[in-house]
Order: structure tokens, then C-alpha cells, then sequence
């Protein structure tokens, strides 16, 4: 993570309300590796949004977290098994690499106990997650997905394995 601390880039965390948003699956890593991450981040003196925090119960999510995207430097994306799972998190995905490609963003990729090619070729649990999204959903909506998991995968990221 030292492109975020260098000094070019605290320029462009200045200017934004967030220096990182974190983008994760709550169910596989919220108690785990990103409360680490979020604390770990916090630390260092880095503004950090995640959800959980910001977010009431039973207040609308989307107008919220987009807003916190565009507010936001950089994003840091955990992808878990269930991450594919989760239409929230796929929008999120999308607004990113959006934000990425208008705006000059930084993204983050984290690959937590999950091999990066099962989503850079949508296979096994990505591709079983896509499956029931496309029972659900419209085509454009997940090619929308696809194509934002096509863009991220790009990026080099970081692997973190089980130990």
C-alpha cells in the first residue's frame, strides 16, 4: 500500500473527503481482515468510509455509498468467495471503476482466500454467482458486472492466502 502514503498522492487524498473506500462482503471478512485493514488504515492517518459505520439500518444504500465513492481517492476491494454473490458489492464494483476511468482513481485489488483467475475468468464460485444473477437480473445490468470484474483483474493486485 505505499502509493497511498507517498507524496504525490496525498495531494489527491486531500482533496477528497475519503482517502480509501473500502469495498468487501461483510458475511466473509467484516470481522475479520477488513476491521484489520479498516483499523490499520485509520492508524496511519488515512479517512477510511466503510458501510458499516456510515449507514443506518433501513437507510436507502445506494445514494450513500456512491456518494462515498466519488467523495473517496482510492478503493480498496476485498474479493471473497461471497463477494461475487453480492449485487451491492457488483454495483459498487461498477461505480468504481467508473470513478477509475473518469476521474484517474486509485483501485486496490485484495484477493482474500480466493484465486484471482477464478475472477478473471469468471469461473467456479464467480461463475456460479453469475448464473443466479443472470436468472435475476437483467443482461445489461450483469454485463455491467462482467465487464467491471474484466477491468479490476487488470489491475495488479494483492493474493492473501490461507497460511
Amino acid at each position: 500500500m505505499s502509493a497511498i502514503s507517498s507524496s504525490s498522492s496525498s495531494f489527491h487524498i486531500r482533496k477528497s473527503k475519503y482517502g480509501i473506500f473500502l469495498s468487501f462482503r461483510g458475511k466473509d471478512t467484516r470481522k475479520s481482515f477488513t476491521d484489520h485493514l479498516y483499523s490499520a488504515l485509520i492508524r496511519n492517518g488515512i479517512e477510511t468510509f466503510r458501510d458499516d459505520k456510515s449507514l443506518e439500518r433501513g437507510q436507502d444504500f445506494a445514494p450513500e455509498l456512491f456518494r462515498a465513492i466519488g467523495d473517496s481517492w482510492g478503493y480498496i476491494i476485498v474479493f471473497s468467495k461471497e463477494y461475487p454473490f453480492s449485487h451491492w458489492c457488483l454495483d459498487e464494483l461498477v461505480e468504481i471503476m467508473k470513478q477509475r476511468e473518469e476521474r484517474g482513481h486509485r483501485v486496490y485489488p485484495v484477493f482474500y482466500h480466493v484465486e484471482a483467475s477464478d475472477f478473471r475468468h469468471q469461473k467456479n464460485h464467480v461463475e456460479e454467482a453469475f448464473k443466479k444473477h443472470e436468472t435475476r437480473y437483467d443482461q445489461d445490468k450483469t454485463q455491467g458486472w462482467r465487464h467491471a470484474l474484466n477491468q479490476v483483474v487488470n489491475i495488479h493486485g494483492w493474493p492473501l492466502a490461507h497460511q
